[in-house]
């Protein structure tokens, strides 16, 4: 753990693979809540979307399997629901035009979350931009 000028704490930069890994189960409960519950599967997974990382103690189920955490930078705790509703705003947006709007929706999602892919490999502490606005990190983590 470093500190930067302004004070925040920063921590190693979590693996880039298990961080996609994570995600991608993530992605799969909320595609499954969708499929699983209708009419209102939709809603159930773009809640599961936008809450997870609030359930373990900043571990989304995925990233719970997978051994990473998501943590508030300023004061190295664990992220809870208001910042996990934050950091996870972009994936919200590209889940809900994925789900509701045929072929440019479809676009859209895929460009948004392969920006957000692109900004977890190439920024040095691995934050994409819903860490930046929620001043989260993804953290490797074992109990």
């Amino acid at each position: 753990m470093e500190e930067t000028a302004e004070g925040a704490k920063t921590y190693p930069k979590a693996n880039i693979l298990n961080r996609h890994l994570a995600k991608f189960i993530d992605v799969l409960i909320a595609v499954g809540l969708s499929k699983l519950l209708p009419p209102v599967g939709f809603f159930a997974g773009l809640l599961y979307i936008i809450i997870a990382d609030g359930f373990f103690n900043g571990q989304s189920i995925g990233k719970k399997l997978i051994g990473l955490s998501a943590i508030v930078l300023a004061e190295g705790k664990k992220v809870g629901f208001r910042e996990a509703i934050i950091r996870n705003i972009p994936f919200a947006i590209a889940y809900t035009l994925f789900c509701q709007i045929p072929y440019v929706g479809w676009l859209l999602a895929i460009i948004i979350i392969g920006l957000e892919s692109i900004l977890v490999i190439g920024n040095e502490l691995g934050l994409r931009i819903g860490d930046e606005i929620a001043k989260t990190q993804v953290i490797d983590y074992k109990e």
